[in-house]
Formats: C-alpha cells, sequence, structure tokens
C-alpha cells in the first residue's frame, strides 16, 4: 500500500465528521484538497472507502478498517511525540485543549500567560459546543478538554480549577434593575431567554427552579451565550449567563445584573481528560499551570471578580 501519515489525518477527520467540509475546516484545508487526497488514499489501497448515497458519507467495510488503523497509528503517534519531550525534559511541542463554547472568554487569556514562559508549546484551541466536547472527549481527540459538568457516560480524570458564577441578567432599563431580594417565583412571570436542550447552564438553572418547586417557561431558546446576551440587550427577555463571559458588557453598562435569590449560582470549571490517558510533559506542566495559577492570574488581569 502507497499512503501517508497527512492522507491518514484527513481520513480520520473525514471519518470522524462524515463530512469532507468539516474535515477541512478542522484542518484548515479547502474541501478540493482533502477530496484529491483521500482520492490518493483510495487509489493507494486500491479499494473505496467511503460512499456518498444522497448528500451523507458512509465507510465502506475497507473504510472501516482503514479508520481504525487511522486511529490507532495517529494515537501513537501522539504519543510518541509526548515520549521524546519527556525525555528531553523540555516544555514543548502539541498542545491541545478542547473547551465548551463559554470557555472561550478566559481559555485565551490563559493559554496566553502559560505560552510567556513555555514558548515551545504548540497549543491547539477547539472550540465547540457540549455535545461536540463530549464526542471528541470519548475519541481521545485532545489532551485535556475544559468543561463547566464533567461527564457522567464517560470515565475520566477531573480536576476542578476555576469558579463559575451564573447571573440573571436585563437590560439597564429593565423594571426590576435595582429591586432587591426578587424571588425564583417572580422571576418566573419574565420572558426567559434559555440556551438549548443539553446546554450545562440550561440544566444547572431548571434543576434550580425544580428544587423549589418551579419551572422556566422558555420564551425564546438560542444556541449560544452571545445570541443570549444579543437578546437580553435587545430587550427580549431577561437571562442566566456565565460571569466570566460578561466582563464588558457589565463595565460599559450594556446589561445589569439582577439581585435573585439563590443567584450567583455558583459551578466550576473543570479540566477533563480520559482515565488512563498519559499526559505529556506539556500537558502536566499546562494542567499545574491551570490548578495553581489560573485564577490569580485572570483576577489580577481583569481586576474583577470572576468567581462569587
Amino acid at each position: 500500500m502507497h499512503l501517508t501519515l497527512q492522507q491518514l489525518r484527513l481520513f480520520e477527520a473525514v471519518a470522524r465528521h462524515r463530512s469532507f467540509t468539516r474535515a477541512a475546516e478542522e484542518l484548515f484545508l479547502t474541501q478540493p484538497a482533502v477530496s484529491i487526497q483521500i482520492k490518493r488514499l483510495e487509489e493507494g489501497v486500491n479499494i473505496a472507502l467511503l460512499e456518498q448515497i444522497g448528500k451523507r458519507i458512509y465507510l465502506t467495510a475497507a473504510g472501516e478498517e482503514v479508520y481504525s488503523a487511522a486511529v490507532d497509528i495517529l494515537g501513537r503517534l501522539r504519543g510518541l511525540e509526548g515520549s521524546i519531550d519527556d525525555l528531553q525534559g523540555t516544555v514543548q511541542g502539541p498542545l491541545r485543549v478542547a473547551v465548551v463554547t463559554t470557555a472561550k472568554y478566559f481559555m485565551p487569556h490563559l493559554l496566553g500567560h502559560f505560552l510567556r514562559d513555555y514558548p515551545k508549546v504548540e497549543p491547539r484551541l477547539t472550540v465547540t459546543n457540549r455535545a461536540r466536547v463530549l464526542e471528541r472527549l470519548s475519541e481521545n481527540q485532545d489532551d485535556l478538554v475544559i468543561m463547566g459538568q464533567a461527564p457522567e457516560s464517560i470515565e475520566v480524570e477531573v480536576s476542578a480549577f476555576l469558579e463559575n458564577a451564573l447571573v440573571v441578567v436585563a437590560p439597564p432599563d429593565h423594571p426590576l434593575v435595582g429591586v432587591a431580594g426578587i424571588t425564583l417565583e417572580r422571576l418566573t412571570e419574565e420572558r426567559f431567554l434559555i440556551r438549548e436542550e443539553g446546554s450545562g447552564t440550561r440544566g444547572a438553572v431548571e434543576r434550580l427552579f425544580a428544587e423549589h418547586g418551579l419551572k422556566i417557561r422558555p420564551y425564546m431558546e438560542l444556541g449560544s451565550g452571545e445570541a443570549l446576551k444579543q437578546g437580553v440587550m435587545a430587550g427580549i427577555g431577561v437571562a442566566v449567563l456565565a460571569r466570566i463571559s460578561l466582563r464588558l458588557e457589565l463595565a460599559s453598562g450594556l446589561l445589569v445584573m439582577l439581585d435573585v435569590e439563590h443567584f450567583p449560582l455558583m459551578r466550576q470549571w473543570y479540566c477533563v481528560y480520559p482515565k488512563g490517558k498519559r499526559l505529556s510533559n506539556a500537558t502536566r506542566t499546562f494542567l499545574k499551570f491551570l490548578l495553581e495559577q489560573g485564577p490569580g492570574m485572570l483576577r489580577q488581569g481583569w481586576k474583577l471578580p470572576i468567581g462569587g
């Protein structure tokens, strides 16, 4: 067989996503470039690996075998990179971190601080929704995953490293602004903007209301924290958001936190990786940095509370 590691990387991404377009986006290539390399791979093994039925891509029996081998080979190469770095005793090489969407507000800052001390580390930050993060975690695609709710269905190592305060926000002209001790029952009368099903923030808020015999009636479901912020600023309703994502809006007065009982709702940000995973020297050093220095770095740099 005549194949290259690059072809295996591309095929693994296409097979995992079942999409040439998403694989190309992940690997920063054009879709035609990916298609050409996959065609050459099929020519090299002299058998079809993929088949398209309608708009969907499926693996052939041979494709399943090649995908399994590609996952194994690429995993072994990542392990080899880490072993060599460890033997050299230096903090360098790749560092693959996946984060849920809200973590994009602080993770680049922490990575920036870390890279000042360890410039030979090569970071790759993937920002996506919780469902995709869980998928990546189960497939061991990353060195570390940052999320606000550790999974229950996957065996993982979990370390809490940062408080995650959820707060209720409204536009500055909302009638509840300045009102003290707003009850949860009173809040249910408001038009509630909320994240989609499966969101960690939504789950935490719904559990809180359920514990007090109440239920949120979503006025509008939106697929991101940014969309929620825009909806609140437009006066459509109120929402619960992570305070760490509101630094600029609160400072500029575009949004105001409401004084609601049981809020801030305190949660945690977690570093997660599969149980039994061998961490590279770069990953171990970054994990130690997050646990020991991360919160202090953010408090000092932002000069405002990030937790409770």
